[in-house]
């Protein structure tokens, strides 16, 4: 693994610089983008510093793209933060680019890039970028925007501080970045905040969660109660954790079919690592909330049937 003062190095080099994150962003991921891409241009105004990647969806409030013209790339240093493995990057154009780095608190199962910093005790990436930017002394700027940012991501993986990733060193980070002009009470209503049809999303989870004698749950949401709710495939992260809130249930799997009627596959526990099986269906993420793929409804039962297994063998 690099150190901060190699990336740091490499970032003062660069005259043009791309910052990637992963497809379907969370806080953590654009928050990470955000607050590197401010920071860097904020202390080095004279370069060209740009963030790539699909549509963010509702989560515009934290941070929208920039247009990036393909003929920038082979001139270009990419960094891309939040991202455990190369077909997860959102724009594969990232491969174009002159030098890459990767910076990651997710196991470093594809070690990509021409640098790499990965720390798996990291609540969240925000958290890494913070200590990037406290390491780089005047070499890197946290200014109220990057502060912001960095704040929202570590507020976004840690779940309000809830999760058991969040460390003393994270409440410190978070405690010097609240000390900048903006209000972190604002963020945290916006991550608990729904619309009517998420809330009534919510409803549908709990009256047609499937919950094993083991304590592993399986919920399928498919494209007609999207459409019924007025919702897509995007906003249903906003029943991600819902499960969790019952007594009964340990570990979950939330399956939201896509228009191309295959399935994106949320993945969460309180005890069994589940990382290991979510890279079987094409995924990967932490130990205990991951994301993977299926086909078919066929396959969210296997999956389903894999987790019954690794929450008995936890119980």
């Amino acid at each position: 693994m690099n150190t901060f003062g190699e990336i740091i190095e490499q970032i003062q080099k660069a005259s043009q610089i791309i910052i990637h994150r992963h497809q379907n962003p969370d806080p953590d991921a654009l928050g990470s983008q955000l607050g590197l891409a401010r920071s860097i241009q904020t202390t080095y105004p004279e370069k060209t510093v740009l963030m790539a990647g699909e549509g963010v969806g509702d989560l515009d409030w934290i941070a929208t793209m920039d247009q990036v013209a393909d003929e920038l790339y082979p001139q270009a240093l990419v960094i891309v933060v939040d991202t455990a493995n190369r077909p997860r990057i959102s724009d594969q154009r990232y491969q174009n680019g002159q030098k890459i780095i990767k910076i990651d608190h997710h196991p470093n199962t594809d070690p990509y890039g021409d640098w790499r910093y990965v720390n798996t005790e990291a609540s969240s990436c925000a958290e890494i970028i913070a200590d990037l930017i406290n390491a780089a002394g005047n070499n890197l700027q946290l200014t109220d925007e990057v502060a912001q940012a960095l704040y929202t991501g570590i507020v976004g993986d840690t779940g309000r501080f809830l999760y058991p990733s969040t460390s003393s060193h994270t409440l410190h980070l978070a405690a010097q970045l609240v000390s900048y002009n903006f209000q972190p009470h604002l963020i945290n209503q916006q991550m608990g905040q729904l619309t009517l049809s998420q809330a009534r999303l919510q409803g549908y989870a709990f009256e047609n969660l499937q919950i094993d004698a083991s304590g592993a749950a399986k919920l399928v949401v498919s494209q007609a109660v999207l459409t019924k709710l007025g919702l897509d495939a995007s906003q249903a992260h906003a029943i991600v954790g819902t499960p969790g809130r019952l007594q009964e249930v340990h570990s979950w799997l939330i399956g939201v079919q896509k228009p191309n009627q295959t399935y994106r596959v949320h993945l969460r526990s309180q005890g069994p690592v589940i990382n290991e099986l979510a890279a079987q269906h094409d995924g990967g993420g932490h130990p205990l909330a991951s994301g993977a793929n299926a086909q078919d409804e066929a396959e969210l039962e296997e999956i389903f049937q894999a987790l019954i297994q690794l929450q008995k063998q936890e119980n």
